[in-house]
């Protein structure tokens, strides 16, 4: 995995070249390389790794997400800071599944670095929630609770919503 810069590198190499085949009266390659210097751009904002992640846990395929995450040495360098929120998302949630403590530690930096849809910061401070309950926080949990209720505008979460409620007024 290489430095963000380089794809920015990478796509102005690429107009040069396309600028210069206009001057060699060449328009369609002009045109084209024009075209294809907007991919290394998208690229810079969306990184190829994470998408890639997010496609793998739309099937459920953790292992394959993991893999895909593994791909990203340091995310520091290679990552702008939406990304890297995204990067910790990621990691949190394949490690609800196993291990709690790493993935609040995960969902934490990820709302620190922010999410850039509502959602998906609903979904984090549901599962810091969660984790808020399992640990007899009550207050924190209740906190992120209503946090995460005014984040979900659609209402997908409000089924686990109430359940973490009720499971609430048991403790």
């Amino acid at each position: 995995m290489f430095h963000r810069n380089i794809k920015l590198i990478i796509a102005g190499l690429i107009v040069a070249t396309g600028i210069w085949q206009f001057t060699e009266s060449n328009i369609g390659n002009g045109i084209f390389l024009l075209l294809i210097s907007v991919i290394p751009v998208f690229l810079y904002f969306k990184n190829e790794f994470i998408l890639l992640a997010f496609l793998k846990l739309r099937k459920q395929d953790f292992e394959g997400a993991k893999k895909w995450l593994a791909y990203i040495k340091n995310p520091e360098t290679a990552l702008i800071q939406k990304q890297q929120g995204y990067f910790n998302y990621l990691h949190g949630i394949m490690l609800s599944q196993t291990n709690i403590n790493q993935a609040e530690k995960y969902f934490k930096k990820a709302i620190e670095l922010g999410l850039s849809m509502d959602m998906d910061l609903a979904v984090a401070k549901l599962n810091l929630a969660g984790v808020a309950m399992t640990r007899r926080r009550k207050l924190e949990a209740t906190t992120l609770l209503n946090e995460a209720k005014k984040l979900d505008k659609q209402n997908m979460l409000k089924e686990q919503i109430v359940m973490m409620k009720e499971q609430m007024k048991k403790m």
